[in-house]
């Protein structure tokens, strides 16, 4: 499985922006994706993952943040709105399946006031 996010870039506080992560290989559908991000000098934090048709979140992101999938196209979307300052950092897609995690380049999301 390869994956490839796009859509980070620099906004103001408050601006909403969608990322999106295309994913190629078999079996798409029955998948586990999610999105970590990474702020310079802290750990990594999942920050949302969907299982079938159900999602969770980390409490940071809830009720700002939305993940959803797209079966037709391949391809993972987190919808992110409110954004804080503190949501700076490169956001990573990943999948889990049987077969092993993958994961593949980040894309910087900068937030700032």
């Amino acid at each position: 499985v390869q994956l490839q996010a796009s859509g980070g870039g620099s906004v103001l506080v408050g601006d909403s922006l969608r990322l999106s992560c295309a994913v190629s290989g078999p079996d798409f559908s029955s998948l586990v994706v999610g999105w970590f991000r990474q702020a310079p000098g802290k750990d990594p934090e999942l920050v949302a993952r969907i299982v079938g048709n159900v999602p969770t979140y980390a409490d940071s992101v809830k009720g700002r943040f939305t993940i959803s999938k797209d079966n037709a196209k391949n391809t993972v979307y987190l919808q992110m709105n409110r954004l804080k300052p503190e949501d700076t950092a490169v956001y990573y897609c990943m999948s889990w399946s049987a077969s092993g995690t993958s994961g593949g380049q980040g894309t910087l999301v900068t937030v700032s006031s």
